[in-house]
């Protein structure tokens, strides 16, 4: 299954226009994608408040990862202070898979973003966690916490953002979303060895682990004829004809 570093920002010298920092929010927004990562077999690393963009580039960097998502909010320069709208998904001009993952983050924003124009993709080599991660990575400034609009919309839609973000994410790796986890004990039903625990509901998707016949495992969630299991720490889809619950 994928595993993402998930980047929240560490600016808490950032201040909303309303009350409360870009480092507060951005961290709670990766709170409320925590459940549907869970539920959507994802897994993620995750930076803390006290480090800084560099140790999170760095930490990013030391693992195995499939993307690397940092959560910011933006903030205007000069005569746009306080004034500029909208959010934009930066990522890397070289890396394809990072330009395709702020398109579906992008696309995913603008059902919710009052003005969909004004949610874009942008191209950059300056930011650090997008240029300096070894992984397809986006940086999101989700919107604008100098603009009141803006920073209201950002505290009133965290949860629909999540969503949408962990939605766009399965997109990208091609995997079912799931809302909630609805965990299930089951056990392997098989005439052959083991049951193949595979990284997509796809006979052809790379095998994770196998749970020999008998094998208990829990089932987390289901889809066309697929079940996303956990089993010894492993998590990935089994065929639904070969699980038994009990």
């Amino acid at each position: 299954m994928p595993i993402i570093y998930l980047s929240p920002s560490t600016q808490e010298f950032n201040h909303y226009v309303n009350g409360g920092t870009e480092e507060y929010y951005m961290n709670l927004l990766a709170d409320k994608m925590v459940p549907y990562l869970d539920a959507s077999g994802i897994r993620y690393a995750r930076n803390t408040p006290d480090m800084t963009a560099a140790s999170s580039i760095a930490a990013s960097n030391a693992g195995n990862y499939d993307l690397h998502l940092a959560l910011h909010s933006n903030a205007a320069a000069g005569d746009q202070a306080g004034k500029a709208r909208g959010s934009i998904a930066f990522y890397y001009p070289a890396s394809e898979k990072g330009r395709r993952a702020a398109q579906l983050i992008a696309e995913g924003l603008k059902a919710i973003y009052p003005d969909p124009n004004l949610v874009r993709t942008q191209s950059t080599t300056s930011l650090g966690e997008v240029a300096r991660v070894r992984v397809p990575a986006v940086l999101l400034e989700l919107a604008f916490h100098d603009n009141p609009e803006d920073a209201a919309w950002i505290k009133a839609n965290l949860d629909r953002v999540a969503r949408s973000l962990v939605l766009s994410l399965t997109e990208f790796f091609e995997i079912p979303f799931f809302e909630t986890e609805d965990p299930r004990p089951g056990v392997v039903d098989v005439t052959w060895g083991a049951l193949n625990i595979r990284a997509r509901p796809d006979r052809t998707a790379p095998v994770l682990a196998q749970a020999p016949d008998g094998a208990p495992l829990t089932v987390l969630n289901g889809a066309d004829g697929w079940y996303l299991v956990r089993y010894n720490g492993a998590v990935g889809y089994v065929c639904g004809d070969y699980i038994t619950f009990v």
